[in-house]
């Protein structure tokens, strides 16, 4: 019984620390733009600097079109 003395207002604190956090993410912005990222994914970027299509060894564009894979 005397554990209820301190669990129960430590969660009272917890909860008050969540609905805290939580409010303060929404007047922040953090939900303002849900499907923006969800979608973005689907879109190619077209990024020549982009280091994961260059071959490390000669530091050449390793990307090619169909046309040059083709010759």
């Amino acid at each position: 019984m005397p554990a209820l003395y301190i669990m129960i207002p430590v969660a009272l604190l917890i909860v008050a620390v969540a609905i805290y956090v939580f409010f303060w993410a929404v007047d922040s912005g953090q939900y303002d733009d849900l499907d923006g990222p969800a979608h973005s994914i689907l879109f190619d970027d077209q990024d020549p600097g982009h280091k994961a299509g260059v071959d490390e060894a000669s530091g050449k564009d390793v990307r090619q079109s169909n046309d040059e894979r083709l010759e």
